[in-house]
């Protein structure tokens, strides 16, 4: 394992355009819902991308998804991916928050994002291939724009580090449906504003994110989606990690003899089991207050996934699961 390429009295944002945030069963949480369907956008357009420009001449039908992420966004618009990548949490790539908007829907996984089998790709002849959080290079490109129109990441940004908000923006735009892409970016920020609100004992905390690996432990960095989830709930990361930050990481690899550097008012461990102890076995959390205070939080599968995926339609499932926990162990 290595760190990888990621209050219930919220208000339910009111969305025009897409319903993104009504009201879960009872419980004042968020619950997503797809973009209307009979709404097809306005086409042509044409996306600039890190490999030049596409041109979508129609709205497509038959979308494949390569970047881990990308499915999300295309699901929260309202269109189902004929075939899908996604980090190796899940076994379809896609996580429980899409499983009301995927349905009985026929879904293709596709192993790679960076090198897919483009054969595969084209037995399912899409009409677009998109690909902003994926990390294929030019010569990949080239090969899928033989089969379809393809949409990559923005210009001069590395692969898997395109912010939640631009790869809403450009899967939006090239769905010819950028004013709803607009409106899902708002009511997530709407979202975690509303959260900060409610839980004021985020306010300048210091929270470290943290996944064990190999008898070491990756410390996420503000760049990344980890990190960037406990800033947008209020935290602060440790100082003597984000020193660390030389801009060509998205986290910092700590040895067992350097875990002081994690600590602070919470510590966000993320596992694959609530009942994973971090400490078990070590001496050397022993020492940290973070421990010492029992502000120690292991994420389920579920939520390590929508952490890491840190989409429109994630985030809400991580506030909800996972924000009170954090409440709690700050209480």
């Amino acid at each position: 394992m290595s760190p990888g390429p990621a209050p219930r009295a919220l208000v339910c944002a009111s969305l025009s355009l897409v319903l993104l945030s009504a009201c879960g069963a009872g419980d004042g949480s968020p619950e997503p819902e797809a973009a209307p369907a009979s709404d097809t956008g306005a086409f042509p357009v044409t996306v600039d991308h890190e490999f030049g420009s596409t041109t979508v001449e129609e709205a497509p039908e038959r979308i494949v998804t390569l970047g881990v992420t990308d499915a999300d966004a295309v699901l929260a618009l309202g269109a189902v991916p004929v075939g899908n990548t996604g980090f190796s949490f899940f076994e379809t790539g896609l996580g429980p928050w899409t499983d009301d908007l995927v349905g009985d829907a026929e879904l293709t996984h596709i192993a790679s994002d960076s090198e897919p089998n483009i054969e595969q790709v084209a037995n399912l002849a899409p009409d677009l291939i998109v690909g902003v959080s994926a990390g294929f290079d030019q010569a990949v490109y080239e090969d899928l724009s033989q089969i379809a129109p393809v949409v990559a990441r923005p210009a001069g940004v590395a692969a898997y580090t395109v912010p939640r908000d631009e790869a809403t923006e450009l899967i939006a735009t090239a769905l010819g449906r950028p004013e709803e892409g607009a409106a899902l970016n708002e009511a997530t920020d709407e979202l975690l504003a509303e959260t900060r609100a409610a839980h004021p004992e985020f306010e300048g905390r210091v929270g470290a994110a943290v996944l064990p690996f190999d008898g070491k432990y990756g410390a996420y960095l503000p760049g990344d989606a980890r990190g960037q989830f406990l800033a947008s709930l209020g935290f602060d990361l440790p100082e003597a990690v984000t020193e660390q930050d030389t801009g060509e990481s998205f986290f910092v690899e700590l040895s067992p003899e350097r875990v002081d550097m994690l600590d602070g008012d919470l510590l966000l461990v993320f596992g694959d089991d609530e009942s994973f102890d971090i400490t078990e076995g070590s001496t050397a959390f022993d020492s940290l207050d973070v421990v010492r205070d029992d502000a120690v939080v292991t994420t389920s599968l579920d939520q390590r996934g929508a952490v890491t995926y840190n989409s429109v339609l994630s985030i809400p499932y991580a506030v909800r699961t996972l924000v009170p926990r954090l409440s709690d162990a700050l209480a």
